[in-house]
C-alpha cells in the first residue's frame, strides 16, 4: 500500500525486516524444540540465538541466484552462524516458515484492526449520546420517511461495528495457526512436538492437518471478514456524504483553517475524507475473491496462492487499518447541524406524520383502505401545492368526521416517534 494510505504501525508488520525477524524466530524456536528432543545438540540451539542474524540486501543478492527466498534467507543465516547452521531447518519445509509467518502477521494485523474499531466505537458512542434526542428525518429510497433521532442513526452504526469487532476476533482465531509439519504435512522428518513448541512461542495454535500448507479456507474467511468491515466503513461514509450534500447539509466533515476544497471554486467544502473511504473499501473488498480462489490448491500444495497473498495481505490490512482510523477521526470531528435537521423535517409541512393519522383513523373504525385514501389524497396536495398537512387534514370532511382538531394536533407531536429511544439505546449500549 502506498504511504498516503498507510499507518506506520500496520506497515511495520509487513516490512521485510519484520518478516525476516519472524522467520528467524520460527527457526530458532524450532531448534530449541529439536534440542530438547535430542535431534540436535543443545549447544546449537543456543548458538542460533546468539549468532543468528540476517542482512536484507545480502538475502536479496542470494535470491537473485537461487530464485528461492527461504533458501536465500537460510544461506545468509548460515553465514552468521557457521557450520552449526546445518542443524537449522531440520525436517522442515519452506511453507512451515512462510505460512506460520503469515499467520503471525495476520494475527498482529488483527490486533491493530480491532484497536481501530475500538476507537471508532468510542467516537460513535459519544456522538450518539450527544444527539440521542436530536430530531432528524429518516429516509427510505432517499425520500423523507418518518422522524428518527441523529443519535439513533449513530447507534445503528455502533451496533454494526460491534458485530464487525466480534467477526474480527473470530477471524483472528481462525488464522492464528502454526504449521511445522514438513513436506506434505506428514511429520515424517520432524516431531509434532516441534510444531507445538513453535506455536506456543509465536502465540498460535497448531494446525490439525496442514498438508504442507495451512488450508486456505482459513485465509478466505479472514479476508471475507475484512471485506465485510470495509463495507460497513463504506456504509457510514456514504451516509455522511449524503448528509453533507448542499441540499441536505445536516452534517459535514470538519473543514480546517487553511483547507481548500477546489482549485477552481474557492467556496467548495467537499466530503473528501468519506469519498476516500469509499474508495479504500473497494480496495479491501478486492482481496475477497482472490482469497476465495486461493482455497483450491493442487493436491497437498502449489504456490498459486503465494503471489496473490504477498500483494493483498499487506494491502488489505494496511488499507482497512487506515480507513478505520480515518473514519474514527471523521466521527470525532463531525460537524452536526440540528437546526438544519429540524428545517428539513418541516420541509414537507408535516407529511412525516402520515402513518400516525392512518393508524388513528383505523382505530376510529375506518377501514385501512379508506383510511389510506383519506391520508394519501391530502398528502399528494402537499407534494403539489405545499402548505400545512395538518390544516388540510382538518379541512377534510371524512377525516374531521372521525378525528377532532385536538386529536389531530396530538398526532403531529414529534415526541411520539421517540418514545422508545431509551429502549433502543439500552439494547445497543446497555
Amino acid at each position: 500500500m502506498i504511504p498516503r494510505y498507510s499507518r506506520p504501525e500496520m506497515s511495520a508488520i509487513w516490512s521485510e525486516e519484520s518478516k525476516f525477524q519472524i522467520w528467524f524466530e520460527i527457526e530458532a524456536h524450532a531448534c530449541d524444540a529439536q534440542a530438547k528432543l535430542g535431534v540436535i545438540p543443545e549447544s546449537v540451539a543456543a548458538i542460533v540465538w546468539e549468532k543468528g542474524a540476517f542482512d536484507i540486501d545480502r538475502i536479496n543478492e542470494i535470491e537473485r541466484e537461487t530464485k528461492h527466498d527461504v533458501i536465500a534467507f537460510l544461506t545468509n543465516l548460515a553465514e552468521y552462524i557457521g557450520e552449526d547452521a546445518r542443524f537449522v531447518h531440520q525436517g522442515m519445509t519452506s511453507s512451515d516458515v512462510l505460512d506460520t509467518t503469515l499467520s503471525v502477521q495476520m494475527a498482529r494485523a488483527s490486533d491493530l484492526l480491532i484497536e481501530g474499531i475500538d476507537r471508532l466505537l468510542a467516537g460513535l458512542k459519544n456522538r450518539a449520546f450527544e444527539h440521542k434526542r436530536t430530531p432528524t428525518i429518516g429516509r427510505s429510497h432517499g425520500i423523507h420517511a418518518e422522524p428518527v433521532t441523529f443519535g439513533l442513526k449513530l447507534a445503528g452504526f455502533y451496533a454494526e461495528f460491534s458485530r464487525c469487532r466480534e467477526r474480527l476476533i473470530a477471524a483472528k482465531r481462525e488464522i492464528s495457526t502454526c504449521a511445522i509439519s514438513g513436506a506434505v504435512g506428514t511429520f515424517a522428518h520432524i516431531d509434532p512436538a516441534v510444531e507445538a513448541h513453535v506455536a506456543d512461542k509465536m502465540g498460535l495454535t497448531i494446525e490439525p492437518v496442514s498438508t504442507q500448507v495451512i488450508p486456505r479456507d482459513r485465509h478466505a474467511m479472514f479476508f471475507a471478514v475484512l471485506g465485510v468491515v470495509a463495507s460497513s466503513v463504506e456504509r457510514l461514509a456514504t451516509e455522511i456524504r449524503h448528509l453533507q450534500r448542499t441540499e441536505v447539509r445536516e452534517a459535514e466533515e470538519f473543514f480546517s483553517a487553511g483547507q481548500k476544497g477546489s482549485s477552481a471554486m474557492p467556496h467548495k467544502r467537499n466530503p473528501v475524507l468519506t469519498e476516500n473511504l469509499t474508495g479504500i473499501a473497494r480496495i479491501v473488498r478486492a482481496a475477497v475473491v482472490p482469497a476465495l480462489e486461493n482455497v483450491a490448491l493442487w493436491h497437498e500444495r502449489d504456490i498459486s496462492h503465494s503471489s496473490v497473498e504477498r500483494v493483498f495481505a499487506p494491502d488489505a490490512t494496511i488499507g482497512l487499518d487506515f480507513a478505520l482510523h480515518r473514519l474514527a477521526g471523521v466521527i470525532e470531528n463531525l460537524l452536526i447541524y440540528p437546526k438544519t435537521m429540524q428545517a428539513n423535517l418541516d420541509k414537507l409541512g408535516g407529511l412525516v406524520h402520515s402513518q400516525q393519522v392512518l393508524l388513528a383513523l383505523t382505530q376510529k373504525g375506518v377501514s385501512r383502505e379508506d383510511s389510506y385514501v383519506y391520508v394519501q389524497r391530502n398528502a399528494m396536495k402537499i407534494w403539489a401545492e405545499g402548505g400545512s398537512y395538518l390544516d388540510k387534514l382538518k379541512a377534510d370532511e371524512d377525516v374531521a368526521a372521525k378525528l377532532t382538531s385536538s386529536e389531530l394536533d396530538a398526532l403531529f407531536d414529534l415526541e411520539q416517534h421517540f418514545c422508545h429511544v431509551d429502549t433502543i439505546f439500552d439494547r445497543v449500549f446497555g
